[in-house]
């Protein structure tokens, strides 16, 4: 029953460290129009592979599919495509955020007029895929308010705040799975993070994450800025202070900006999760780029153990 539900609510894992959408360019071929066989070979070396054989149509609109190792029925993936002497297909998946570009290399130099239409048709390409990131965020956002509308209060008890020792502040939770929103500066909800009693965490599918935080507290003398759940409860706890949940590294600088448009003149500390074990330590750099961004200070666990929590 909870599997099922999890289907209909279309929820996704979290990404590890920073959520960072990528645009990678990946060239190959020459050819005069779009070939379906190219194209899907950068989708599967990209990961997002179609579930079934793909007719690729080269009509600048948005097209979804079904990525291989995604649920049966779900349309995660998503491609649009112009031909022409200088064949494009952008991809990716609004499961992931993930986007690429794949460019088939002209046999000929192109003339001007061409240059100007390919121009004017990844201008058209952008915006229709704008539009449909649009759509898939609106239905986030339906079933976001659905689900949080149909979940009780969460209560100390769930095995996962249980484990860090924080406790259930202003979330919510559906059978097993503890719900946090995601609101923007407005307070407009846009998706959730699930987390099970086993720590899995997942987000709604197509759900605005970039500027999206929760939040603690009402702020006085400053506002603490922290990446999970877990840390900003404890945070929250010892300080008294207002304290947002960012989600992810990546999000920070973002969510910081929000909130100093909407706190112009109160101290922000952002909380670093310690990623000393991971390359560049994606914690550290985030929460320092996003300290500068808003005139803020950054605060680091001195206990290695502190971090991830």
């Amino acid at each position: 029953m909870e599997r099922a539900k999890e289907k209909a609510a279309g929820v996704v894992p979290t990404p590890e460290a920073a959520i960072q959408k990528t645009n990678r360019v990946i060239i190959v071929g020459n050819l005069g129009r779009v070939n379906d066989q190219e194209p899907v070979q950068a989708m599967r070396a990209a990961g997002l592979e179609p579930h079934k054989p793909l007719d690729i149509r080269d009509d600048g609109r948005v097209h979804r599919y079904r990525v291989t190792g995604d649920k049966p029925g779900s349309v995660n993936g998503w491609y649009v495509a112009h031909g022409g002497p200088d064949p494009v297909v952008i991809f990716g998946s609004w499961k992931t955020g993930a986007q690429h570009t794949w460019r088939g290399a002209s046999s000929r130099a192109l003339t001007v007029a061409e240059q100007a239409d390919a121009q004017r048709r990844m201008q058209a390409m952008h915006q229709a895929r704008e539009a449909e990131r649009m759509a898939v965020q609106a239905e986030a956002r339906a079933k976001a308010a659905t689900l949080w509308s149909s979940a009780r209060p969460a209560t100390n008890g769930h095995p996962y705040l249980q484990r860090k020792q924080v406790p259930a502040i202003g979330i919510r939770q559906l059978r097993e799975q503890l719900l946090i929103p995601l609101r923007d500066a407005h307070g407009t909800l846009h998706s959730l993070q699930f987390i099970g009693a086993d720590g899995s965490k997942k987000f709604l599918t197509g759900g605005r994450v970039a500027g999206c935080y929760f939040a603690m507290g009402r702020p006085r003398n400053a506002l603490l800025l922290c990446e999970g759940y877990a840390t900003a409860a404890t945070v929250f706890a010892a300080t008294g202070e207002a304290t947002a949940v960012a989600f992810n590294a990546g999000n920070l600088p973002t969510v910081a900006r929000a909130l100093r448009s909407k706190f112009p003149h109160i101290k922000i500390v952002v909380c670093a999760d310690d990623d000393a074990g991971t390359p560049g330590n994606p914690g550290v750099t985030k929460a320092t780029e996003a300290a500068r961004a808003v005139r803020g200070v950054v605060a680091v666990p001195r206990l290695r153990e502190a971090a991830h929590v």
